[in-house]
């Protein structure tokens, strides 16, 4: 009998060990998640690009000639203007060339002035033999002198004409010489022109393509200029995300280079042919205030906005869930889980999702880690956390 009581005690002892055990086994099967409502927020939808710095007007410096680089006066990161000397070529070969044009038009003006002289007193020549020809003329009419002398004062006038249409036909070839050596002069002087290279217009040098002594060919890159203004970001933007994506709307950008720091934009153009491999198009998005240093090339992202709502319903964007190809949440009730579809709206990028429909405001939704709500069934019973 004494055995029996013994054993009964130690079964007593025995019962709560197992009692606890089973207790942390229906605790741990049982999830624990976390509790959330739908509360108001400020909610801006906006669209996911990525791309480059690029800049629309990127010229390239080069010279009209062939020569040899005899001075560079700007390097890559400078800021020029319109008008400013770049780099000067070698020039001794046109300069003479122009010197020696100057020269030929100097001599064609000499030869003018004595062409115009001559012209002068042929004229002279001329009333003086037209006059002796006019008085023989009447003398030899009269029989005062013979026919002979006359004519040898005619043939003096004729000689006389012919002198002045000489010398005015000497004066035009000696003008025509001049237009020719006028065009060879400005010839000349373009050449010399040339061999200096400005700035078309106002920019940053992006790269300087050659150095000192090297000899440029027509064409020949020597500087690349961009200008700043024109400077955007060039974005890929998914088909399936292009829905309020349109000319003039507001984006923020953010370089590779200035992590954390957000830069105001907006679109400036949309492409019209998507690439038919990433399913993505172009969108080039610029900067409100040009950047002071930027670099072509540049990784970016772009955020561009699409809707704005003020005092919207939303959750945290962990508990939308889909199920049956339905987007929905969790709902949880007297420790129990309920699947409920809702209509969803703006995607906020703090992880807030809008609730356009299908609660009502007041239920506790379920939120857990990823792969726990993977797991979630309808009547599933769970423990909450606040």
């Amino acid at each position: 009998m004494e055995l029996l009581k013994t054993l009964t005690r130690k079964k007593k002892y025995l019962i709560w060990p197992i009692v606890l055990v089973a207790v942390g086994i229906v605790l741990k099967v049982t999830p624990r998640v976390k509790v959330v409502t739908v509360e108001k927020h400020d909610l801006t939808a906006q669209v996911y690009g990525n791309g480059t710095v690029e800049a629309k007007v990127v010229v390239g410096v080069s010279s009209k000639i062939t020569g040899r680089i005899a001075e560079l006066y700007a390097d890559q990161g400078d800021q020029v203007k319109r008008g400013q000397l770049l780099a000067r070529l070698e020039n001794d070969d046109v300069f003479h060339q122009q010197r020696q044009s100057e020269a030929g038009l100097s001599r064609s003006a000499a030869s003018l002035s004595v062409e115009q002289a001559n012209l002068q007193k042929a004229k002279a020549n001329l009333a003086l033999a037209e006059k002796n020809a006019q008085r023989f003329k009447t003398l030899a009419e009269k029989n005062l002198v013979a026919k002979l002398e006359a004519e040898q004062y005619d043939t003096a006038c004729q000689v006389a004409r012919e002198e002045v249409a000489r010398c005015r036909a000497a004066i035009d070839a000696v003008r025509m010489e001049q237009q020719a050596g006028r065009a060879g002069l400005g010839f000349a002087k373009s050449k010399v022109a040339d061999t200096l290279i400005y700035a078309p217009q106002d920019g940053v040098i992006i790269t300087r393509d050659l150095e000192k002594g090297a000899t440029v060919t027509s064409g020949m890159s020597i500087f690349t200029l961009a200008d700043p203004r024109t400077v955007w970001v060039k974005a890929n933007v998914d088909e399936s995300q292009l829905k309020g994506v349109s000319i003039g709307k507001k984006a923020m950008i953010t370089l590779r280079s200035t992590a954390g720091e957000q830069f105001p934009g907006q679109v400036a153009r949309l492409g019209h042919q998507s690439d038919r491999v990433t399913e993505e198009l172009e969108v080039d998005v610029t900067f409100t205030q040009p950047l002071k240093n930027f670099r072509l090339g540049e990784q970016s992202d772009v955020y561009i906005v699409t809707e704005m709502k003020k005092d919207a319903p939303a959750l945290p964007s962990a508990a939308i869930v889909t199920k049956d190809k339905k987007r929905g949440v969790w709902v949880v009730a007297n420790g129990k889980l309920t699947f409920k579809q809702v209509t969803i709206g703006i995607e906020d990028r703090r992880n807030v999702t809008e609730i356009v429909a299908g609660l009502d405001g007041g239920e506790r939704v379920a939120v857990a880690p990823p792969p726990e709500m993977a797991k979630f069934k309808d009547g599933m019973k769970v423990r909450t956390a606040q």
